[in-house]
């Protein structure tokens, strides 16, 4: 079976996205390929969730803030779910993406945006590996072959609500 391609979404692509991609990534046991794109990207990927990642395990080989446009042109792998992490990127409207994918929407605060001492915002970061890590492993025990696309999208969208 072909891997399911799962793109996630924020605004700047710096850290919440990233931190989903390689979560997903890491987990998804080869039946998963995550990307990250960002519809105003930064152009860098935010040292914290770098900082994060590789502490807790995950790979962050080849990590990048992306525009989300490399998913919408010729060439770009067909996404099979597009699931936005940040509730401004849910809110503007979703290119066209080839491949018809399920859309669903995780909220999830910036840790990039979070104030105070260095050890308050790692902890921010911490905190949103923690509730996507939870959200990723629910996703990838969903049961992809046997139930239909209206279904599968109630389900994704139900662990946008697990903290």
């Amino acid at each position: 079976m072909k891997p399911v391609n799962v793109l996630f979404l924020c605004t700047a692509n710096s850290a919440r996205s990233i931190i989903a991609e390689c979560l997903l990534n890491g987990l998804g046991g080869g039946r998963f390929r995550a990307f990250s794109a960002g519809s105003a990207p930064s152009g860098r990927v935010h040292p914290m969730a770098i900082e994060v990642l590789v502490q807790n395990g995950y790979s962050v080989s080849g990590v990048r803030s992306k525009d989300v446009k490399e998913f919408t042109r010729s060439g770009a792998p067909a996404i099979d779910f597009v699931i936005t992490l940040c509730d401004a990127a849910a809110g503007e409207s979703c290119p066209i993406f080839q491949g018809r994918p399920v859309r669903a929407h995780w909220s999830v605060p910036d840790p990039a945006a979070a104030q105070g001492s260095d050890a308050e915002r790692r902890q921010a970061f911490s905190r949103t590996l923690g509730v996507l890590r939870r959200r990723v492993q629910n996703f990838t025990g969903l049961p992809f072959e046997s139930i239909d696309k209206l279904a599968l999208k109630d389900m994704v969208h139900e662990i946008g609500e697990i903290a």
